[in-house]
């Protein structure tokens, strides 16, 4: 869904720079138009309907505006207001960075947006990277398989790796995120405020507070513990849902526990790795998961396991089953750069060829 964007400002060379930006680097999410003089404006809105406008306060005293859905007035410091403006019009500052004018866009039309419907439309590949044990690196995984999914020119392209946009989504308890993500932003929290709610559009919302790092969007970690604690399996298949229609790829990276939170998850994935390692620990508890947990039968047909940190996984007969190095560094930008060469490397074998 794209935003349907008008920008009518007397400041023709401002109009032709944000035009411009927008056009080369927000066109996925936005569509915009533009105008510069009185005439246009009006003639405009004769013609289209508009989602969003950017007006400036000599355009939008002299106009009628009720018909633009959030119409938001474009200004600087020190410039001068006028009384037939409305005062409750919200304000967006012209001089600032044209990517924080769009993230301020989407933010404030996504909750008077119409909610999205069709909850079953999805275009990622969905990924859940889970282990029932603690510490065999799941995170790192995840984080390196996702990058492993952004290639460069300099990169061969096979049917594994590709040109894409990739999502991590961390939906851990106690996020990872600030381990190996440096640009921040608003909380995840910021869209478990809408999950709940039957208004507002949250694939608008997503787009317009989901950070970029090293080429993958996500979301920043939670405002506090109970903000992801208390998500149910609703709220996440349609946190998943909505954050699996704005990329190719989705990397879920999951808690160690097995509820209805990580079963939703499971569900919607079109492929499960099992992350494990050498440590007696880890075996134990994957074979007690394989052998006890009644979820295993309905998504065995999905699993990869992952072998981590040179692990043998010894008890672990199967032809689903992919090694990854160690590498020894406590260096995690080092650690996950490698293993997302491993996989890119990797010879797959056809049985976990089928998975991807």
């Amino acid at each position: 869904m794209k935003v349907k964007l008008l920008v009518a400002t007397t400041d023709a060379e401002y109009a032709g720079l944000i035009s411009n930006n927008i056009s080369e680097h927000h066109a996925s999410v936005i569509d915009i138009s533009v105008c510069s003089t009185l005439e246009c404006l009006r003639d405009t809105l004769k013609k289209q309907k508009f989602d969003v406008a950017l007006i400036d306060a000599t355009l939008a005293a002299a106009t009628e505006i009720s018909s633009i859905h959030l119409p938001l007035l474009l200004w600087s410091e020190g410039e001068d207001s006028t009384d037939e403006v409305p005062q409750e019009l919200g304000k967006v500052n012209k001089y600032q960075r044209i990517s924080s004018i769009v993230a301020t866009i989407l933010e404030r039309y996504a909750p008077v947006s119409a909610r999205r419907h069709d909850s079953g439309l999805k275009n990622a590949n969905i990924t859940a990277v889970w282990s029932p044990a603690g510490g065999v690196g799941k995170t790192t995984v995840a984080l390196a398989y996702a990058l492993s999914k952004i290639s460069t020119d300099s990169m061969p392209r096979d049917s594994l790796t590709q040109n894409k946009e990739v999502f991590y989504l961390n939906l851990e308890n106690f996020s990872s995120i600030p381990g190996f993500l440096n640009k921040t932003g608003k909380s995840i929290s910021t869209v478990f405020e809408m999950l709940d709610s039957p208004d507002g559009n949250i694939e608008i919302l997503i787009q317009g507070i989901c950070c970029r790092d090293k080429g993958i969007m996500y979301l920043n970690k939670p405002d506090n513990y109970d903000d992801m604690n208390i998500l149910t399996g609703g709220n996440v298949r349609e946190l998943v849902s909505s954050c699996s229609t704005l990329a190719d790829e989705l990397v879920i990276d999951l808690s160690c526990a097995c509820d209805t939170r990580t079963e939703s998850v499971f569900d919607a994935a079109d492929r499960i790795f099992i992350i494990t390692e050498q440590s007696a620990l880890a075996g134990v508890k994957l074979m007690q998961f394989i052998s006890q947990n009644g979820i295993f039968e309905r998504i065995k047909e999905k699993i990869v396991y992952i072998a981590n940190k040179g692990a043998v996984a010894a008890g672990l007969h199967t032809d689903t089953l992919v090694s990854l190095p160690f590498i020894k560094t406590d260096d995690t930008a080092v650690i996950t750069g490698m293993l997302a060469e491993s996989f890119r490397n990797l010879s797959f074998p056809e049985s976990v060829k089928k998975h991807f």
